[in-house]
């Protein structure tokens, strides 16, 4: 069996390749060595050279990647692709080659992976420290040849391990999902999540959550950030070092469970708005004409509220509802302004309030009606969901237009009042990404 051991530096933002070394082994002796730095065709942070210390100056009159393509080609045919947390390592040299339209495949072995299975029981598998503790010399740390060279020591110590043969060949089987997990994530750890709704979190090896996610079957979604090509996720499966879960039952709930826990983690991998909940409401007043009118405003400026919304757009559908529903006038549910009689593009059942031809005690019967049926629309609710298992249910509950939260009751259970369901919900707070998800169910726009 013939290796290449390899490692890479790149620029970190964009995961451009800026040096790469590569030992082709055959299980005793190195027979080949190509190392190279790399001109990455973009700017080195400073960070990474304060890392690694390569920056611009050091690559600038550095071949590209594709004046290497051939060469890093030709040692690596054949071969078997070896590196400490090769996923990063292997989908940098892929990507490299898919910008020039070349599709690299090879077989893949972590050392990271190897490591915990055959030198268990210490307490960190980097690179470094893993080196420190077994006394292999690592001189150059970060640099490419320097990470290789110490991996190669490490790899050879791992083929002299009693166990190594029966651990290589497994690894490398095709329905293997060791070169596919994160270098730091047990396997079994993987095999307990289930092929379920929920919720589940990406730990780093502190334990601190840095992604969740929700998802109809939880195992499936999980095994698709691992083969992402995304700089996102490729930084993220590297972080990780536990993954745990939540059932949900249903997506929907997934969704409600997901929101809160973004909102109360904070993960560095989600993308939490960083905004100020806007709210839109409707409201009455009656003019100097005796007329009264209904009309939209931010929230925080209306301070008696018929109905409240997350966004212009569904405050402006709801009213047009209401206008078209009750014979209302556009003009006065202030869907137009500056008019002096509507025109409106698509409701057309106005009785002439505008143009002088109704009274407007008649006219205002109507909004009242409508009032009466904004106000009596906000009411109690449940949303009946699966639960987490055949003896269950999930509920969402609902009161005035506003979500309270959800919760789970085994069937056994007598519920004959809505308040019963207090006991079981596990509060929640209301917010604009609650509205969306739920929108259609609350108001029916």
């Amino acid at each position: 069996m013939i290796y290449t051991v390899i490692d890479v530096e790149t620029t970190g933002r964009g995961n451009r390749m800026t040096e790469i070394s590569i030992f082709k082994y055959d299980g005793t002796t190195v027979i080949d060595e190509f190392t190279s730095l790399v001109n990455p065709e973009s700017d080195i942070p400073m960070h990474i050279t304060a890392l690694t210390g390569i920056d611009n100056q050091l690559v600038c009159d550095a071949p590209v990647f594709a004046d290497i393509a051939q060469e890093v080609l030709d040692i690596t045919v054949d071969s078997v692709f070896v590196a400490h947390n090769v996923n990063f390592d292997y989908n940098i040299i892929a990507g490299e080659f898919k910008r020039l339209g070349i599709d690299f495949r090879r077989k893949k072995l972590c050392t990271v992976r190897l490591s915990r299975k055959l030198l268990p029981g210490h307490k960190s598998y980097s690179l470094g420290k893993l080196c420190k503790a077994l006394n292999i010399d690592l001189v150059d740390r970060h640099r490419a040849r320097g990470d290789a060279e110490a991996t190669v020591i490490l790899f050879e110590l791992l083929l002299k391990q009693p166990e190594a043969l029966d651990v290589f060949n497994a690894f490398m089987k095709k329905n293997s999902r060791e070169a596919t997990l994160p270098p730091n994530l047990p396997k079994e750890t993987f095999e307990a999540l289930p092929n379920a709704p929920g919720i589940y979190f990406f730990k780093d090896k502190k334990g601190k959550i840095i992604y969740v996610g929700k998802a109809k079957d939880i195992k499936k979604r999980v095994l698709s950030h691992f083969y992402s090509k995304t700089k996102k996720s490729l930084n993220m499966v590297r972080e990780t070092g536990d993954i745990d879960f939540k059932l949900s039952g249903s997506e929907l709930i997934a969704l409600l469970m997901e929101d809160a826990a973004i909102k109360h983690n904070f993960p560095v991998y989600n993308k939490v708005a960083k905004r100020t909940i806007q709210s839109f409401s409707i409201f009455s007043y009656e003019d100097r004409n005796g007329v009264l009118h209904l009309a939209m405003n931010k929230g925080k400026l209306t301070p008696n509220p018929l109905i409240t919304f997350y966004n212009t757009r569904d405050v402006r559908l709801y009213m047009e509802k209401i206008c078209a529903q009750y014979n209302l006038c556009p003009k006065y549910c202030h869907l137009q302004e500056s008019v002096w009689e509507c025109s409106h593009y698509n409701i057309t059942n106005c009785k002439g309030i505008c143009k002088g031809e109704e009274l407007s005690e008649d006219y205002n019967e109507r909004v009242q009606q409508a009032i009466e049926f904004i106000t009596g629309a906000k009411q109690e609710f449940v949303l009946k969901e699966k639960g987490r298992h055949s003896n269950e249910e999930a509920f969402v509950l609902i009161k005035d237009n506003e979500y309270l939260g959800y919760g789970f009751i085994d069937k056994s259970e007598q519920i004959t009042h809505l308040d019963d369901l207090n006991a079981f919900l596990i509060p929640q707070k209301n917010n604009i990404d609650i509205q969306k998800i739920l929108k259609h169910k609350l108001v029916g726009i």
